[in-house]
Protein backbone atom coordinates (compact mmCIF):
# COMPACT_ATOMS: atom_id res chain seq x y z
CA UNK A 1 0.00 0.00 0.00
CA UNK A 2 2.71 2.15 0.97
CA UNK A 3 4.77 1.94 -2.42
CA UNK A 4 1.15 2.55 -4.30
CA UNK A 5 0.83 6.28 -2.67
CA UNK A 6 4.74 6.67 -3.27
CA UNK A 7 3.99 5.70 -6.67
CA UNK A 8 0.85 7.82 -7.21
CA UNK A 9 2.10 11.01 -5.37
CA UNK A 10 5.04 10.84 -7.85
CA UNK A 11 2.50 11.07 -10.97
CA UNK A 12 0.79 14.05 -9.23
CA UNK A 13 3.16 16.06 -9.65
CA UNK A 14 4.89 14.87 -12.56
CA UNK A 15 1.22 15.88 -14.10
CA UNK A 16 2.53 19.67 -14.05
CA UNK A 17 5.67 18.86 -16.00
CA UNK A 18 6.99 16.98 -18.67
CA UNK A 19 7.51 13.37 -17.50
CA UNK A 20 10.09 11.86 -19.78
CA UNK A 21 9.72 7.99 -18.69
CA UNK A 22 7.45 7.14 -21.73
CA UNK A 23 10.41 8.30 -24.42
CA UNK A 24 12.10 4.51 -23.32
CA UNK A 25 9.15 3.15 -26.23
CA UNK A 26 9.98 5.85 -29.08
CA UNK A 27 11.33 4.33 -31.89
CA UNK A 28 11.33 7.51 -34.45
CA UNK A 29 14.54 9.40 -33.37
CA UNK A 30 16.97 11.41 -35.71
CA UNK A 31 20.33 10.66 -35.61
CA UNK A 32 22.87 13.66 -34.39
CA UNK A 33 25.93 11.78 -33.89
CA UNK A 34 27.23 8.22 -33.82
CA UNK A 35 29.99 6.30 -32.55
CA UNK A 36 30.76 4.77 -28.83
CA UNK A 37 28.16 8.09 -28.26
CA UNK A 38 24.77 7.79 -29.90
CA UNK A 39 23.21 11.75 -29.67
CA UNK A 40 19.77 11.77 -31.33
CA UNK A 41 16.75 13.78 -30.76
CA UNK A 42 13.00 13.72 -31.15
CA UNK A 43 9.87 15.81 -30.32
CA UNK A 44 7.90 14.83 -27.41
CA UNK A 45 4.99 16.46 -26.17
CA UNK A 46 5.99 19.31 -28.17
CA UNK A 47 9.12 19.98 -26.73
CA UNK A 48 12.55 18.70 -28.18
CA UNK A 49 13.67 15.76 -26.59
CA UNK A 50 17.92 14.77 -26.99
CA UNK A 51 19.11 11.38 -25.99
CA UNK A 52 22.59 10.25 -25.38
CA UNK A 53 23.51 6.62 -25.12
CA UNK A 54 26.94 4.41 -24.79
CA UNK A 55 28.01 1.40 -22.88
CA UNK A 56 30.51 1.73 -19.70
CA UNK A 57 32.56 -0.18 -18.26
CA UNK A 58 31.41 0.65 -14.75
CA UNK A 59 29.13 -1.94 -12.60
CA UNK A 60 25.38 0.01 -12.26
CA UNK A 61 25.31 0.30 -9.13
CA UNK A 62 28.43 2.22 -8.93
CA UNK A 63 26.93 4.37 -12.05
CA UNK A 64 24.04 5.18 -9.85
CA UNK A 65 26.09 6.41 -6.87
CA UNK A 66 27.46 8.85 -9.25
CA UNK A 67 24.44 10.23 -10.91
CA UNK A 68 22.83 10.47 -7.57
CA UNK A 69 25.08 12.48 -5.94
CA UNK A 70 23.84 15.64 -6.84
CA UNK A 71 25.79 18.04 -4.15
CA UNK A 72 28.97 16.91 -6.15
CA UNK A 73 27.61 17.62 -9.54
CA UNK A 74 29.95 20.54 -10.28
CA UNK A 75 32.72 18.19 -9.60
CA UNK A 76 31.40 15.54 -11.83
CA UNK A 77 29.53 18.16 -15.06
CA UNK A 78 32.06 20.74 -15.65
CA UNK A 79 29.12 23.05 -16.69
CA UNK A 80 26.97 22.87 -13.65
CA UNK A 81 28.45 25.80 -11.48
CA UNK A 82 26.03 24.93 -8.56
CA UNK A 83 23.54 22.80 -6.87
CA UNK A 84 21.09 23.19 -3.85
CA UNK A 85 19.25 21.12 -1.98
CA UNK A 86 15.75 22.97 -1.47
CA UNK A 87 14.17 19.73 -0.02
CA UNK A 88 14.35 16.13 0.29
CA UNK A 89 13.69 15.24 -3.66
CA UNK A 90 13.85 18.91 -4.92
CA UNK A 91 17.57 20.95 -6.35
CA UNK A 92 17.97 23.48 -7.80
CA UNK A 93 20.80 23.32 -10.67
CA UNK A 94 22.82 26.04 -11.93
CA UNK A 95 24.67 25.67 -15.35
CA UNK A 96 26.92 27.46 -17.18
CA UNK A 97 26.97 28.05 -20.88
CA UNK A 98 29.43 29.31 -23.92
CA UNK A 99 30.31 32.81 -24.15
CA UNK A 100 27.97 35.08 -24.67
CA UNK A 101 25.17 32.95 -24.04
CA UNK A 102 23.95 33.72 -20.71
CA UNK A 103 23.54 30.45 -17.75
CA UNK A 104 20.62 28.41 -17.09
CA UNK A 105 18.99 27.39 -13.97
CA UNK A 106 16.20 24.83 -13.00
CA UNK A 107 14.40 23.33 -10.07
CA UNK A 108 13.52 19.66 -10.61
CA UNK A 109 11.71 17.27 -8.46
CA UNK A 110 13.17 13.57 -9.07
CA UNK A 111 12.60 10.38 -8.09
CA UNK A 112 14.62 6.74 -8.05
CA UNK A 113 12.94 3.62 -9.42
CA UNK A 114 15.32 0.24 -9.45
CA UNK A 115 13.09 -2.37 -12.08
CA UNK A 116 15.01 -6.16 -12.37
CA UNK A 117 18.30 -5.07 -14.67
CA UNK A 118 17.18 -1.23 -14.75
CA UNK A 119 17.91 1.61 -12.55
CA UNK A 120 16.42 5.13 -13.87
CA UNK A 121 16.68 8.57 -11.93
CA UNK A 122 13.88 11.13 -13.98
CA UNK A 123 13.27 14.73 -12.91
CA UNK A 124 10.65 17.28 -13.78
CA UNK A 125 10.75 21.00 -13.27
CA UNK A 126 8.82 22.49 -10.75
CA UNK A 127 8.42 25.69 -8.75
CA UNK A 128 9.73 26.14 -5.02
CA UNK A 129 9.74 29.42 -2.98
CA UNK A 130 13.46 28.60 -2.44
CA UNK A 131 14.68 28.71 -5.76
CA UNK A 132 16.57 32.32 -6.64
CA UNK A 133 16.97 32.52 -9.73
CA UNK A 134 20.61 35.13 -10.60
CA UNK A 135 19.74 37.37 -12.75
CA UNK A 136 22.30 36.62 -15.37
CA UNK A 137 20.62 33.80 -15.78
CA UNK A 138 18.05 32.26 -17.30
CA UNK A 139 15.07 29.90 -15.84
CA UNK A 140 14.12 26.44 -17.71
CA UNK A 141 10.59 26.15 -16.34
CA UNK A 142 9.99 22.76 -18.61
CA UNK A 143 13.19 21.10 -17.99
CA UNK A 144 12.81 17.46 -17.62
CA UNK A 145 15.28 14.26 -18.03
CA UNK A 146 15.83 10.64 -16.99
CA UNK A 147 18.77 8.18 -16.56
CA UNK A 148 18.23 4.81 -17.58
CA UNK A 149 21.20 2.29 -16.74
CA UNK A 150 20.68 -1.47 -18.03
CA UNK A 151 23.32 -4.20 -16.70
CA UNK A 152 24.27 -5.84 -19.42
CA UNK A 153 27.33 -7.64 -17.26
CA UNK A 154 28.34 -7.38 -13.92
CA UNK A 155 30.92 -4.19 -15.42
CA UNK A 156 29.10 -3.35 -18.14
CA UNK A 157 26.24 -0.92 -18.08
CA UNK A 158 24.45 0.80 -20.86
CA UNK A 159 23.54 4.17 -19.87
CA UNK A 160 20.88 6.47 -21.61
CA UNK A 161 20.43 10.15 -20.18
CA UNK A 162 17.58 12.05 -22.21
CA UNK A 163 16.41 15.73 -21.03
CA UNK A 164 14.70 18.26 -22.72
CA UNK A 165 16.74 20.02 -25.07
CA UNK A 166 14.52 23.45 -24.56
CA UNK A 167 17.52 25.96 -24.21
CA UNK A 168 15.26 29.90 -24.00
CA UNK A 169 16.50 33.16 -23.46
CA UNK A 170 19.44 34.40 -26.38
CA UNK A 171 20.42 30.50 -27.92
CA UNK A 172 19.87 30.49 -31.54
CA UNK A 173 17.87 27.61 -32.00
CA UNK A 174 20.29 26.88 -35.52
CA UNK A 175 22.68 26.16 -33.06
CA UNK A 176 20.76 23.33 -31.10
CA UNK A 177 21.47 20.39 -33.07
CA UNK A 178 25.27 21.24 -32.46
CA UNK A 179 24.31 21.95 -29.09
CA UNK A 180 22.66 18.83 -28.34
CA UNK A 181 25.58 16.56 -29.51
CA UNK A 182 27.85 18.12 -27.51
CA UNK A 183 25.68 18.05 -24.18
CA UNK A 184 25.57 14.36 -24.73
CA UNK A 185 28.93 13.67 -25.99
CA UNK A 186 30.32 15.87 -22.58
CA UNK A 187 27.53 14.48 -19.89
CA UNK A 188 28.77 10.68 -20.62
CA UNK A 189 32.38 11.27 -20.60
CA UNK A 190 32.23 13.59 -17.93
CA UNK A 191 30.70 10.57 -16.01
CA UNK A 192 32.98 8.21 -17.38
CA UNK A 193 36.12 10.20 -16.27
CA UNK A 194 34.33 10.61 -12.97
CA UNK A 195 33.92 6.83 -12.31
CA UNK A 196 37.52 6.15 -13.69
CA UNK A 197 38.90 8.47 -11.37
CA UNK A 198 37.39 6.49 -8.00
CA UNK A 199 38.73 3.21 -9.59
CA UNK A 200 41.90 4.24 -9.00
CA UNK A 201 41.16 6.06 -5.60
Amino acid sequence: MKQKIITFSFMVSLSFGLDLRPIQSIQNWNNLLSGNITVQWTEYEGFPISKAETILHHPMNKIASVIQDLKHYPNIFKRVTKTRQLDLDVVQIVLDMPFPFDGRDYIIKYQIEKLGNKWIFSFSAIEHSKGTLDPHHVRLPNAAGIWILTEQEANKTRVTYAWNGELLGNFPDIALHRAWATQGTEVLNWLDQALSKKNNI
